[in-house]
């Protein structure tokens, strides 16, 4: 598992291109697995929603836009340069939501305190996965609901074409837009080393989440997880 000091530092770089860079090397499609976590969330009918590794806030915004006025939605990250790209849009966009500084390995949020809990993209860069899963765990809730949006393991055949372009395509790509080709060397490596989608519902279960199910998308490629507390 990553170190998490590293990660911090390479978001740390390309903050303020990480948004862009991401919707164009997913082709647009980031979005739409986006507003599919979004739509679930919604289906909680949540009063209280932590949006975990919210880097910039691209997940936040979305729930923000989407959840009822009297639903608190607060974003947490361990990338101070990230937090605060968030925090100068919300202001220029006087959108009532709040950052606030916080690695997923010791969350400043109380015990069984959120009705949902949301992560994109940040269960693969946990630097010790079972103790980050059993503090997503803590802030719910009974009955709350962690909904993961990650990178998984593709179908069989798609393997190859998916190894070519996190490998090979999507560095060098990356690199000419945010100007750090390492950052996305990371992605791929990092990819590679993650359990798929039944994996990670396996190690949730193992966690104590109950009613664990995933969605799989672009041919397994990328995985909405959904578990209760």
């Amino acid at each position: 598992m990553p170190e998490g000091s590293a990660v911090q530092r390479m978001f740390s770089g390309i903050a303020s291109r990480y948004d862009f860079a991401n919707r164009v090397l997913s082709l647009g499609l980031c979005v739409g697995w986006r507003e599919q976590l979004v739509a679930a969330a919604q289906a909680a009918e949540p009063k209280t929603v932590a949006d975990l590794a919210t880097g910039s806030g691209d997940v936040a915004f979305a729930l923000r836009r989407d959840l009822p006025a009297d639903c608190a939605v607060v974003g947490y990250d361990f990338c101070e340069p990230m937090l605060e790209i968030g925090r100068v849009r919300a202001r220029q966009e006087g959108v009532a939501l709040e950052f606030k500084s916080g690695d997923c390995m010791r969350l400043p949020i109380a015990d069984a305190s959120q009705d949902v809990v949301t992560i994109a993209y940040g269960v693969r860069n946990f630097e010790d996965r079972v103790k980050g899963l059993g503090e997503l765990r803590r802030i719910l809730r009974a009955d709350g609901t962690l909904l993961i949006l990650e990178f998984s393991q593709p179908s069989a055949w798609f393997a190859p074409f998916h190894f070519i372009h996190v490998r090979c395509v999507l560095p060098v790509l990356a690199g000419l837009l945010t100007g750090d080709f390492g950052a996305y060397k990371y992605l791929g490596t990092s990819i590679a080393g993650f359990p798929d989608a039944a994996g990670l519902d396996a190690e949730l279960k193992a966690a104590g989440f109950a009613k664990v199910s995933h969605k799989r998308m672009l041919f397994g490629t990328v995985a909405l997880h959904q578990a209760q507390a």
